[in-house]
């Protein structure tokens, strides 16, 4: 939690201390913080099929594996919709859903390890505000509910964070077992990608090229027209805020964008492009080029407080913030059937990072399969390190501030609500090995947070409503 949600804590609502007073039930509010241990913290998660609804707690320290509750229930549960859930939780003026069977009339499942914790935490109600129920107490209030086992202990799960050279391996793999599996159709020999589009090939060569001019890549824009009014609208966001009216490419080129960002964004334009959105995502999820976006534009800050004999190239971060979740669009091209199963369980394990859940379902990340699309397309070595390690906070290695900045940005963003995942604390290590003090880091998101009517307007005109 931010120190921004920390500040707007709401007290424990009265319905809840009323219900729990009333079952005899002692407890203590407690401020929520990022320090408190996953074990004692219960997740409460409403799932529903064609039966019904079941309310299914379990530890912070597991993910909600959605096919073992299939094998142990029979029943193919998704979560509630957001809007059903919100209704219920609006009757009693709560804002989040606490770990109370007494508070719905669904059944209830709960995984049978929270009670070996003398002391439970659960969500009052209100952000911030988190209410300890000794354990004793907390099985009283489990009395009608049934015991199982089905969460996955997080630390079981390992992505691969240091074996890149086995990413090829590995993806092809989870490809084979899924298709033996699920989709019973013959492997294709390579796993069908599509090629680099041909506007991102020139991009690419001017790149590479220190004699290239504006006019080089004004020309290149200009022959893909959509490209051409995605840069010219950029130019002429509120957020740039340019003097006067952009009349063309060239003109947004000079007067605004300058020639790193324009070639740096025109080709993450290309290559988002080259893969469509897929139909599923999960609820809540922030719109995939919202997400890129802002994250782009707090790298974009960041790196500009770097100090400037440290400073990576700015128009390549940018770059890795843009297509820092490409291996998403990948992950819903090589696996539709199962996307949609991944979809369903970071809808059930929001407090569990991405990169956890598929590597359970699927054995790679998106991660990986990002980077390993950036080496099939011959992108430059600092982009493909930035989606391979943009998970591990502790990367050092080489061009590692491309990957740090990722890890920074997401992190930052999430701590105001921002894309998927827990709130985590920012390491101190991370911002000692980019050189950026934690206040000038906040400034960068401030910075974004304020302009957020003018990102949204050019997140709509990369993937415009239909």
């Amino acid at each position: 939690m931010s120190n921004a949600a920390l500040a707007e804590a709401l007290p424990a609502p009265s319905v809840i201390l009323q219900l729990l007073a009333k079952l005899g039930i002692a407890c203590r509010e407690v401020s929520e913080n990022l320090a408190l241990p996953a074990a004692r913290r219960v997740q409460a998660s409403l799932l529903e099929d064609s039966v019904g609804t079941l309310l299914v707690l379990f530890p912070q320290s597991q993910l909600l594996d959605l096919n073992r509750l299939t094998e142990l229930t029979g029943r193919k549960l998704v979560a509630v919709k957001a809007d059903r859930l919100e209704r219920m939780l609006g009757k009693h003026r709560l804002t989040r859903l606490p770990a109370l069977p007494p508070l719905t009339s669904s059944p209830c499942l709960y995984d049978e390890r929270l009670l070996q914790e003398a002391q439970l935490l659960i969500e009052s109600g209100n952000p911030g505000t988190l209410l300890e129920i000794a354990g004793s107490d907390f099985r009283r209030l489990l009395e009608k509910a049934s015991a199982a086992r089905f969460g996955v202990p997080l630390e079981q799960i390992r992505p691969n964070l240091d074996r890149p050279d086995d990413d090829s391996a590995e993806i092809t793999q989870a490809v084979k077992a899924f298709t033996a599996r699920r989709i019973q159709q013959r492997l294709e020999e390579t796993i069908e990608i599509p090629p680099l589009p041909e506007t991102a090939q020139k991009i690419i060569k001017l790149r590479v090229d220190p004699n290239a001019t504006v006019e080089d890549i004004t020309g290149v824009v200009e022959t893909d027209p959509a490209l051409a009014a995605q840069v010219v609208s950029w130019a002429a966001s509120p957020y740039y805020a340019a003097p006067g009216k952009i009349r063309s490419v060239e003109d947004a080129i000079v007067r605004v964008l300058g020639f790193d960002l324009v070639i740096n964004l025109a080709l993450g334009l290309a290559l988002g492009k080259t893969l469509s959105l897929p139909k599923d995502q999960p609820q809540h999820a922030t719109p995939y080029w919202q997400q890129a976006i802002y994250t782009a534009a707090v790298i974009e800050g960041l790196t500009r407080a770097i100090p400037r004999t440290e400073r990576p190239e700015a128009g390549l971060t940018y770059l890795g913030g843009l297509l820092h979740s490409i291996g998403y669009l990948v992950l819903a091209h090589i696996f539709p059937p199962h996307f949609s199963l991944i979809c369903r369980h970071l809808e059930v394990n929001p407090h569990v990072q991405h990169n956890l859940v598929e590597q359970h379902l699927l054995g790679i990340t998106r991660d990986q399969i990002g980077a390993w699309l950036m080496r099939t397309w011959d992108m430059p070595e600092e982009i493909y390190t930035a989606l391979r390690f943009q998970h591990d906070p502790d990367y050092a290695g080489s061009n590692a501030s491309y990957a740090n900045l990722i890890c920074l940005a997401n992190g930052l963003l999430r701590q105001n609500g921002i894309g998927s995942g827990p709130q985590e604390e920012v390491p101190q290590a991370l911002l000692d090995r980019l050189d950026i003090p934690r206040d000038k880091a906040e400034d960068a998101v401030r910075k974004v947070l304020d302009a957020e009517a003018a990102l949204r307007e050019l997140a709509l005109q990369m993937n415009p409503p239909h």
